[in-house]
């Protein structure tokens, strides 16, 4: 089966380039992924398979039967949008909308899922179940796993594999990480009320800005000292306000941020940990405050009977030598996690970098990839769908 598989993705990679360029020149934002859609619908219908469209809002979703002699129901899923970034590779296909490009690499993504659906496409008799083909909208504002749920993309589905470029690793590679791969990530805003006043006589007024700087000092300070180091939590105060003039002391101060952790008892406590912190500094210089503390994504949690398939797939396709076994998980986040509420499953690492240039970090406006890594994912993922099937209980 894998001969067949690598044997059909390289007779399509032509092809797959093609799609690749077209999006990365054509890029949507989150939400917006009208174009993007219903391009990958029409690859889809090519390929007869099942088509739902407007799943998730801009979201499409394929469903692939295979030989029915299996009754599970595994998933695939990739995301489709762009960021507002204005591309700087000078690359012949570069965007070619100012100011959005595909920095994080999920217009790779959205080709490596729409290459799996050909090959598998192709193969489906020797597929002893079906496949769902999850094409999401909206992850770079951690929305559209939400929309896909809320509409029923993962109804029936017992396991789902994903994928994220990774500029770290060379392109050809592959890496599998047991556990934690990504942080949860949430949200928190931060509001502080003084009392406005004249700059030369600060003992008359409040002073938003230099408690807000006390605040976030201690932030930092504390997590050194009252948080477990062994349940990482990191706190970036990216967003502050305040102030209207250099001779006027700042009534207000609104500051906004991230707060990142791994493990869910540190996670659930946090909010009550930052709110006594802050309740605490401004109640010693006479300020109000209000917090507000959004929870985002949890925690992508890898399983791990899905990430032994995906490391058996790749000790068999690549060889020990481009198979990485990851020893830490990142703190960026993903909602993949979302879908890991409904079922099990295990998301890996596309190495895209390439070993003859410096390779920019996900986000960089000269975000590049090695386009040979298309072939490795598709091949990866379309090969642990067969074993999927073959091996799991």
């Amino acid at each position: 089966m894998f001969s067949e598989i690598k044997d059909l993705t390289e007779s399509l990679f032509p092809r797959l380039l093609e799609i690749r360029r077209h999006f990365h020149a054509h890029p949507e934002l989150s939400g917006q992924e009208y174009q993007t859609a219903a391009y990958v619908a029409g690859v889809l219908s090519s390929c007869g398979i099942h088509v739902q469209e407007n799943i998730g809002k801009t979201g499409v979703v394929g469903n692939l039967n295979g030989n029915g002699t299996d009754p599970r129901l595994l998933a695939i899923r990739t995301d489709m949008d762009a960021l507002p970034i204005d591309e700087q590779t000078n690359l012949e296909f570069a965007s070619c909308k100012p100011g959005i490009m595909h920095a994080c690499g999920h217009d790779v993504h959205t080709t490596v899922g729409l290459g799996t659906a050909m090959v598998l496409s192709q193969l489906a008799e020797q597929l002893s179940g079906n496949v769902r083909f999850l094409f999401q909208p909206a992850e770079e504002i951690a929305q559209g796993a939400s929309w896909m749920l809320q509409d029923g993309a993962m109804r029936n589905v017992n396991a789902i594999f994903g994928l994220h470029v990774f500029p770290s690793l060379e392109a050809g590679s592959v890496g599998i990480c047991y556990g934690t791969l990504t942080a949860a990530a949430d949200d928190i805003e931060i509001f502080i009320q003084g009392e406005s006043g004249h700059g030369a006589r600060p003992h008359n007024a409040i002073d938003a800005i230099w408690i807000a700087s006390q605040v976030i000092t201690t932030l930092q300070q504390a997590i050194s000292r009252t948080q477990n180091p062994l349940h990482p939590v990191v706190l970036t105060i990216g967003q502050i306000n305040g102030g209207c003039a250099p001779n006027i002391i700042a009534d207000q101060v609104r500051m906004s941020g991230t707060v990142r952790s791994f493990h869910p008892d540190t996670r659930a406590n946090l909010p009550q940990w930052i709110e006594k912190i802050v309740a605490n500094i401004c109640n010693s210089y006479r300020a109000k405050y209000e917090i507000d503390y959004r929870q985002g994504v949890p925690s992508v949690q890898n399983n791990t009977e899905l990430t032994r398939i995906l490391e058996s797939t790749c000790r068999e396709a690549w060889g020990n030598d481009r198979l990485h076994i990851l020893a830490e998980p990142s703190l960026g986040a993903e909602d993949f996690s979302l879908y890991l509420e409904h079922a099990p499953g295990s998301m890996f690492r596309l190495g895209v970098g390439c070993s003859e240039k410096f390779n920019h970090p996900l986000h960089h406006p000269q975000f590049e990839v090695d386009e040979s890594a298309i072939l490795t994912g598709v091949i990866t993922l379309s090969y642990a769908a067969y074993k999927y099937y073959q091996y799991s209980k």
